[in-house]
């Protein structure tokens, strides 16, 4: 009865953890996990009865749940069967590979962790990096949007600030569910993602198994009402213009609806009120513009093809000198916010009744080339209205006047004379212009200080001029506007 029972320590501590993980599975885990959705509940039911888009039910449903939707859908397992039998796949390996792909791309919405923490850390880093302002909104039309309507926020895409701003200011209407790049698989920052609702996309996939596995969850995602933001040009303007549409994500929206109608200019033909498609999607163009994008330097540098491409770790240097001079800027009273970071939204466009616009003929069922001049067709209505919104800033005023002036200097008075100008020009064709203060004296200080800071122009008893080292630069800023001075 008293004897000692000796064992190894690495057989007790194995049973030691395997003890701590029976405790925390079976009786620590489920009163947090519990604690938890009560939580989420609550955030839920307030955020329901002040938002104008209501969290609709997928973006609440279970991620395993989706993964099984997705995996076991019809054009799915469609896509299984012609594979096997092309490739002489197994159907098992097939599907293995497209719980993969659904496991890579479902998000796990946390609304708990979305409207408290990430709309607050949203809120405290646009605040803190620029004057943020809401220029103009079409309340009318949004007012009447159809609840039970799929909205898509189209978007030109300035910054990766574009996602922060965009989340912030959308956060009294709606959650936002973002289709980011893979440049975000990283740990714990594709967690994070995930969990506010965005879903990750590889741009460049040449599998099409993946684009159906994909394809699939964004028309599924449509169709239960979950309002998404999309960045029609597909990547960051390196230019600083306007650029043209991808066609991907686009075309996963709408394909079902443009495809069972014949939709194309020209050749289109209404919807049947019994129609499978029929449930809408809106379109809600979304102009940003910032008085200093924070990546523009590096952006123009991936335009000079001869300039070497920089490492990691050149690139963390330069961050953490980055935010070493703005704090030692700060400290000693110098430091200012980046200048203005503006957001439009336009007038809602109804797929719909743009189809109904467009419809002269009758032709029956849509083939592939009808289906892509149809959404290109689409992708240029949105980039149309998108560029009327882009919001007009101080430093896009100022950089216009010096980018199209051969004049060595220029006065103030006289580059304040000449945005005037320019300003009336563009409010007569309709362009969106924000002046800080509602004064066009204050709008013109602080582009001239925003350039000067940064060496872009440099002063001289009450006079002006370029740095001709940093005219790309200038140009870049310039560029934002330039299919609104041009129209204009």
């Amino acid at each position: 009865m008293n004897n000692t029972l000796e064992i190894p320590v690495w057989l007790a501590l194995l049973i030691g953890a395997l003890a701590f993980v029976a405790l925390l599975q079976y009786f620590l885990l489920p009163p947090v996990r519990m604690l938890m959705r009560r939580r989420a509940n609550r955030v839920i039911d307030e955020v329901n009865s002040r938002l104008a888009l209501a969290l609709p039910s997928f973006k609440l449903t279970k991620r395993e749940v989706l993964i099984d939707r997705l995996v076991y859908h019809p054009e799915i397992l469609q896509e299984v069967e012609l594979l096997a039998q092309k490739e002489n796949i197994p159907r098992d390996v097939a599907m293995l590979q497209i719980r993969d792909y659904a496991r890579e791309i479902v998000p796990a919405f946390n609304a708990w962790l979305y409207f408290k923490w990430a709309y607050w850390l949203a809120r405290r880093i646009v605040h803190i990096l620029y004057r943020v302002r809401l220029g103009f909104a079409d309340d009318a039309a949004l007012a009447k949007l159809d609840a039970n309507s799929s909205v898509v926020f189209v978007m030109n895409h300035r910054s990766n600030m574009d996602y922060i701003l965009a989340t912030y200011l959308a956060a009294e209407k709606t959650a936002l569910s973002y289709a980011v790049g893979e440049w975000a698989r990283v740990w714990p920052l594709q967690q994070l993602i995930r969990s506010m609702g965005g879903y990750f996309v590889r741009r460049d996939s040449g599998d099409p198994l993946y684009r159906r596995v994909l394809q699939c969850y964004v028309q599924m995602a449509a169709e239960g009402g979950v309002p998404q933001a999309v960045f029609p040009e597909g990547k960051l303007s390196r230019d600083g213009k306007l650029g043209a549409a991808k066609l991907g994500l686009l075309g996963y929206l709408t394909r079902h609806r443009l495809m069972d109608t014949g939709s194309v200019p020209g050749d289109i033909i209404q919807q049947p009120a019994d129609s499978q498609s029929s449930h809408d999607i809106v379109f809600i163009p979304v102009g940003i513009n910032y008085d200093r994008v924070l990546e523009d330097r590096t952006l123009l540098r991936l335009l000079d093809r001869s300039k070497a491409r920089r490492g990691t770790f050149f690139t963390l240097r330069k961050f953490i000198g980055f935010l070493g001079h703005n704090l030692w800027l700060a400290i000693t009273g110098r430091w200012y916010r980046f200048g203005y970071a503006c957001v439009n939204f336009g007038t809602p466009l109804s797929l719909k009744e743009w189809q109904q616009s467009m419809a002269l003929t009758q032709t029956g069922e849509t083939d592939e080339p009808q289906f892509h001049a149809g959404v290109e067709a689409l992708a240029e209505e949105l980039m149309e209205r998108i560029g009327r919104i882009i919001p007009i800033l101080p430093v896009a005023l100022v950089a216009t006047i010096f980018a199209a002036s051969e004049e060595a200097k220029i006065s103030e008075i006289d580059i304040k004379i000449r945005v005037s100008e320019l300003i009336e020009k563009l409010r007569t064709h309709g362009a969106h212009v924000y002046i800080p203060r509602g004064s066009l004296d204050y709008a013109v200080t602080v582009g001239l200080r925003m350039l000067t800071l940064r060496h872009v122009l440099s002063e001289s008893d009450g006079f002006y001029q370029a740095n001709r080292d940093e005219q790309t630069l200038l140009e870049f800023y310039a560029a934002s506007i330039e299919h609104l001075v041009k129209a204009s």
